[in-house]
């Protein structure tokens, strides 16, 4: 399961009875950003929702692609927010409270941090084999980014 698919709306119940259906928890789910992202769904919200709302669409949603919002990028770039977020030195717990803060979403500190943990991993194999390679420039990339990430 990818990490995104752990990323959850906050207030589920309450935004269901705003836009008066339901919709499922999961923020990147394809029903979740059809009815948020549709002028309809989002006259119905109150104007702190419809804010935060908007914040992710511009923030996540924003591409070129034909396929926009199904095509991936979303769901890239927030990964990259979360691993930002990291890099400035932000634990799990106050990674989960700044995207909640940010966006109406959250995640379990759990989750986030195994989705950490696997990127440090990932880091540490790509410097590896750029050292096998030879690839000066990517295993050193690879390794400030694992520093920057490992805190």
């Amino acid at each position: 399961m990818a990490f995104t698919d752990k990323i959850y709306v906050k207030n589920h119940r309450q935004l269901a009875s705003q836009l008066e259906t339901s919709i499922p928890k999961g923020a990147f789910a394809g029903a979740t950003l059809d009815i948020l992202y549709s002028g309809d769904g989002l006259s119905k919200l109150d104007s702190t929702t419809r804010d935060r709302i908007l914040d992710f669409a511009e923030d996540f949603l924003d591409c070129d692609c034909q396929a926009n919002p199904y095509c991936g990028c979303p769901e890239e770039k927030f990964m990259r927010y979360v691993l930002e977020l990291r890099a400035e030195g932000l634990g799990p717990q106050a990674i989960v409270d700044v995207m909640t803060d940010d966006y109406m979403v959250y995640a379990y500190t759990g989750d986030v941090l195994s989705f950490l943990d696997n990127s440090v991993r990932n880091l540490e194999a790509i410097e590896t084999l750029a050292d096998v390679e030879g690839n000066e420039e990517m295993s050193e990339r690879a390794r400030q980014a694992k520093r920057e990430l490992s805190g």
